[in-house]
């Protein structure tokens, strides 16, 4: 390997694999506020999202057991929102023939509308593989064309540090039961070996939703949710166009101005921001190597406070500083 690119996997890995969780849990808000705006739970378009949203939380575990095996804590706190803006990413990078469909978008959190639909479609767009390699070892963070091509500096920089793999560090495996096709969800070996095990987790990410481009070609099986997805062969990026692609959105529940919030609203809101402040707390302990035996009921119940939100036009709102 050329002194160069190990130079470039000391001075910026770290800051992918925190980017990495990053990522992955801004998108767990912005698609759980879409979904649970829609009125009909037996809708596709609910159905589709929810089967995203459970990926979405198996490569936030799979970003931090990276993480972890290369030594770094990382660390979780609630996202910010923003109309034009995704963690680390430049929508601009990629050809406008790609991207043209889909500008009629935002990032801001917000009910399941066509904003919503072309935000979440130019969230998994596909690595067209407008980053080459040689750029990336020239990019900073913020400056990727898509997730796949920040997935792809990642790898870069894990193949070059494999020798600091540690296996079996505060490592976490809630969806094996979902999963019977993955041989391992965690990375139990160290070096070379361990390196083996990144690369899957990787694989597993970009090939469910952020990864090259691949027309006609399935989620291969082993990486396919074998217990409750509706259409599991299909990838993120596809089942959001399949969303866009019907025609016709669910009803929504309809959304209050925040200038007329009633203290009843207010209250809603100020209970959102606390269930969800309380789950990145459990996330945090969780990918810290405790075992929080709560996790799941305060998920619920963070579904639950988002729910309430939209039944009274209240949009969710994630933490005090949720959307700048």
């Amino acid at each position: 390997m050329k002194q160069e690119h190990l130079d470039w996997a000391t001075a910026h890995f770290n800051t992918h694999l925190q980017g990495a969780v990053d990522l992955e849990l801004w998108t767990i808000p912005y698609y759980m506020s879409a979904m649970y705006s829609i009125k009909d739970r037996s809708s596709d378009a609910y159905q589709l999202i929810r089967t995203v949203i459970n990926q979405e939380m198996l490569h936030l575990q799979s970003a931090a057991n990276i993480a972890n095996a290369y030594g770094l804590s990382p660390k979780i706190t609630p996202p910010t929102y923003e109309k034009s803006q995704i963690p680390h990413l430049n929508m601009s990078f990629n050809p406008s023939s790609i991207t043209e469909p889909y500008m009629n978008h935002s990032f801001d959190i917000g009910p399941l509308d066509v904003e919503r639909v072309n935000g979440m479609c130019l969230v998994e767009l596909p690595d067209y593989g407008v980053t080459k390699e040689e750029l990336i070892l020239e990019t900073i963070i913020d400056q990727y064309s898509s997730i796949g091509a920040f997935y792809r500096a990642l790898h870069f920089g894990a193949r070059a540090l494999k020798s600091d793999i540690k296996g079996g560090v505060r490592q976490v495996d809630a969806f094996s039961a979902f999963y019977r096709n993955m041989p391992n969800m965690t990375i139990t070996e160290s070096g070379a070996l361990g390196f083996n095990q990144v690369d899957l987790l990787i694989e597993l990410i970009t090939d469910q939703g952020e990864g090259q481009r691949k027309d006609g070609i399935e989620v291969p099986a082993v990486f396919q949710n074998t217990a409750d997805d509706i259409e599991p062969e299909i990838d993120h990026f596809e089942k959001f166009r399949q969303i866009k692609k019907s025609g016709k959105l669910p009803e929504t529940y309809s959304v209050k101005d925040p200038c007329d919030y009633t203290e009843e609203d207010k209250k809603l809101e100020q209970i959102l921001i606390q269930q969800f402040g309380e789950l990145t707390k459990l996330l945090q302990a969780l990918f810290n190597g405790d075992n929080p035996q709560n996790f799941f009921p305060v998920m619920a119940g963070v579904g639950a406070a988002i729910t309430n939100c939209w039944k009274h036009g209240v949009t969710p709102k994630y933490s005090k500083t949720n959307q700048l």
